[in-house]
């Protein structure tokens, strides 16, 4: 009998079908994250902080945790970074004690009694009304060791008195806090742009002082955007002075090559004030504002988008180090560290972002020796 071949078939059908049968097998698994996995970033940093802090594997989930749900890779660069800044700001505690924390908050109300015109007599007069807990606010106040127990006693005292409300009508003093010191403002405006990965106990400010809700938040100040440095220094910089800070601060020495104008370099480059006063990065801009072929419109629109990655496109940054590049016959540094002297009740030394960012830095580097040497094991 005649042999029968089949004739092959084309090698387009060939892959069509692999790709149907590859479809019917179910869908593609999801790609593998960069970093280290959820079971050796945990086991890694929980060897790291062992007999150095208490529940080393709780303080090792929520950091990773954090990253996971901001989706950053668990790099040990990353993680480290967190680290860092937590062994700097807080020490692994999730509710730092600040010494003479009760003496700062007394004055706080002094200052805003003085401001007021109220009588500091009629002020201990509503401190010592009895509190939602039972005990009145003086005794409360009288016992504060943490940010978080303070920043409770003001939202009581601002939700249940008058005069609580006519001091600091919505806006607790107390601004920062939890095992990163992340701010209140920046947690809230984050938990509005993305989904925040817990349950809320009361509020986000009351999250922010607990270990798990101050770690993602700080580890979105200081990771969760895009920046233009070469060296994490600068990120740390950022996480003291504000996001790009640092890129800003390079820019005002751009400018100040370009104009010839001393110019602080703190990053801010529109006025805070509330007198809508214009700042000095924004007045030396406008003197060259001709030169650059910009209006005074241009420079003011550019300049309100310091706070933003897009700056970097805008046509003042760009023709402004052009031009100072030319002046000054060399590339200019794109990140500084911002020139800026740290002001708070809380702090009784001369310290600067330089020094903040520095010590951090260094903090940084040992761990990510500490931490390669536990993964590579």
């Amino acid at each position: 009998m005649p042999a029968f071949r089949c004739a092959p078939f084309p090698a387009s059908i060939v892959l069509a079908m692999a790709t149907v049968l590859a479809g019917c097998a179910g869908p593609a698994p999801a790609p593998r994250p960069d970093g280290l996995g959820p079971t050796e970033a945990r086991r890694a940093v929980t060897a790291l902080l062992q007999e150095r802090v208490p529940d080393p594997a709780g303080w090792a989930t929520d950091i990773h945790a954090a990253l996971a749900t901001l989706e950053i890779p668990s790099t040990v660069p990353n993680l480290c970074a967190v680290m860092a800044i937590v062994e700097q700001e807080s020490g692994y505690k999730a509710d730092p004690a600040v010494p003479g924390l009760s003496s700062i908050a007394w004055k706080e109300i002094e200052r805003r009694a003085d401001e007021a015109g109220v009588p500091m007599l009629a002020v201990r007069a509503a401190l010592s009304v009895d509190s939602p807990n039972g005990r009145s606010y003086a005794e409360r106040l009288n016992a504060v060791k943490t940010e978080g127990q303070l920043s409770q006693v003001f939202e009581d005292f601002i939700g249940m008195v008058p005069m609580g409300k006519r001091f600091f009508g919505d806006s607790n003093p107390v601004r920062t806090g939890g095992p990163m010191q992340v701010s209140i403002a920046f947690a809230r405006a984050h938990a509005e742009a993305r989904r925040y990965p817990y349950e809320v106990n009361d509020s986000i400010r009351r999250e922010v002082f607990t270990r798990r809700g101050g770690l993602y938040f700080g580890a979105a100040h200081l990771l969760g955007y895009e920046a233009p440095y070469d060296a994490p220094i600068y990120r740390f910089a950022d996480f003291n002075a504000g996001r790009l800070a640092s890129r800003n601060a390079a820019f005002q020495n751009a400018l100040a090559v370009a104009t010839g104008l001393t110019l602080a370099l703190d990053g801010d480059l529109v006025s805070r004030s509330s007198d809508a006063r214009m700042g000095e990065t924004e007045r030396a801009a406008m003197t060259i504002a001709g030169r650059l072929k910009l209006s005074e419109g241009d420079v003011r629109r550019a300049l309100e988008r310091g706070d933003e990655a897009s700056f970097e496109t805008t046509a003042l940054y760009e023709r402004v180090f052009a031009y100072a590049e030319e002046l000054d016959g060399r590339k200019l540094p794109r990140a500084v560290v911002p020139r800026i002297a740290l002001k708070s009740p809380k702090i009784t030394r001369k310290l600067t972002t330089q020094w903040f960012a520095s010590r951090v830095d260094e903090r940084h580097g040992r761990c990510i020796e500490r931490l390669g040497t536990l993964v590579r094991r």
